[in-house]
């Protein structure tokens, strides 16, 4: 039997993973241009030089704010786009089917903000220990 409660309230998390393993995820209310432009300068305070391994979706290229600021910093933040519809090729796919299960599977929260603590206490612990290799290196 499964509760139904009808709401729709919601989460959404970015993160980042370094190929030497540094990782780094905020949880936000909406998934939005100002969200991910807010993450963005995280991951550039963070990770001052780096190539994002970023999908299509439109908050991160369709944005004029995000696409302002990665023309303003185009030697240290290089954005590379995936094809769409290939999850295999990002290794944070992965790091969202294993918080899922660990977050959801056989799971009971009290309330959406319980369930939102946890989803924050779980992404500043867990160490999820993938190869970046294995995703840069996979053939097309």
């Amino acid at each position: 039997m499964v509760r139904v409660t009808g709401s729709h309230k919601h989460s959404c998390l970015f993160g980042a993973i370094s190929i030497e393993g540094k990782q780094l995820f905020r949880q936000y209310n909406k998934f939005n241009s100002d969200s991910f432009f807010g993450f963005l300068k995280i991951i550039h305070t963070k990770f001052p030089r780096c190539y994002l391994f970023i999908d299509k979706a439109s908050p991160h290229y369709k944005s004029r704010k995000v696409k302002e600021y990665l023309e303003q910093n185009k030697d240290t933040l290089i954005p590379v786009y995936l094809p769409t519809a290939s999850p295999e090729f990002m290794m944070l796919e992965e790091v969202w089917n294993i918080a899922k299960r660990d977050l959801l599977v056989l799971k009971h929260y009290p309330s959406f903000e319980d369930f939102k603590k946890n989803i924050s206490l779980y992404f500043r612990t867990k160490r999820f220990g993938l190869n970046m290799r294995n995703y840069l290196l996979r053939k097309v």
